[in-house]
């Protein structure tokens, strides 16, 4: 499987789970603090929404990289 097939999965798949997920979520550690035996930390968590343009762009693209590869 060539470089530019590959890349078209990636962005069909990416953009399928962008539209069917909606977005994606992390968990992030700040403001840490050691006091002796007692540890302190604050965990935020955020949301990252995927728009729906992005979503259907990604798999247009992809989609135009597997056509255009057949025909090179």
């Amino acid at each position: 499987m060539d470089a530019q097939k590959l890349a078209a999965i990636v962005l069909i798949v990416a953009g399928a789970l962008g539209l069917a997920y909606g977005g994606f979520s992390y968990t992030r550690e700040t403001h840490e603090a050691d006091l002796g035996p007692l540890h302190m930390s604050v965990a935020e968590k955020k949301r990252v929404n995927v728009p729906i343009w992005a979503g259907v762009g990604a798999i247009v693209a992809g989609g135009l990289l597997l056509v255009v590869g057949r025909k090179s």
